[in-house]
This record gives C-alpha cells, sequence and structure tokens, in this order.
C-alpha cells in the first residue's frame, strides 16, 4: 500500500519480520545489495563517501560504478567498502 501510495515504480520489499535483513546478513542502514540477471550478488558495500556532517556530496559513486559495470557485462571492482550507518534493530524472537 505504501508503494503504491508514493507512486513506486520498482520492486519494493518491506521487511517487517526481519527475515530478508537476516538472510543476508544485513549489518547497518543503509546497506546496498546490487545482483546481476542471474541473481548473483555482485556488489554489497556503501552508496558513496558522504557522511551526515562530513561535507562530501552525495553521488552514489560506488553504487553507481557497481551498476555500470553489471550493465555492461563487465566485473565489479572487488574492492567494496562496507556500508557504514545506524545498525539495525532487532527484534526479540518471542
Amino acid at each position: 500500500e505504501m508503494a503504491e501510495r508514493l507512486g513506486f515504480t520498482f520492486p519494493f520489499c518491506f521487511d517487517g519480520s526481519q527475515d530478508v535483513a537476516k538472510a543476508y546478513r544485513a549489518a547497518c542502514t543503509p546497506d546496498f545489495y546490487l545482483f546481476d540477471r542471474d541473481r548473483r550478488l555482485v556488489y554489497r558495500g556503501q552508496f558513496d563517501d558522504s557522511r551526515p556532517g562530513s561535507n562530501k556530496p552525495v553521488t552514489g559513486r560506488d553504487l553507481r560504478a557497481a551498476i555500470d559495470a553489471t550493465l555492461a557485462g563487465k566485473p565489479v571492482d572487488s574492492n567494496q567498502k562496507a556500508s557504514i550507518g545506524c545498525s539495525i534493530k532487532w527484534k526479540t524472537q518471542e
């Protein structure tokens, strides 16, 4: 409902149970994952070098480079910087 209300034109997953985050071993938000056409994970890392208060512009450079390489059929650089953000607040198991 939210995706429709906001006009999302891309696949969207609301992970209320946190099962998807656990399956992908997500550590923080944001944590970016990019898959190729064969659904192989080709990138997991940061969006770019910007951080709140760092005065570095938000460019999406790291993720964009991975997307461009994937679309061009080239290997994604294996030197991927881990995402840095807020840790995921895991729900307690009932």
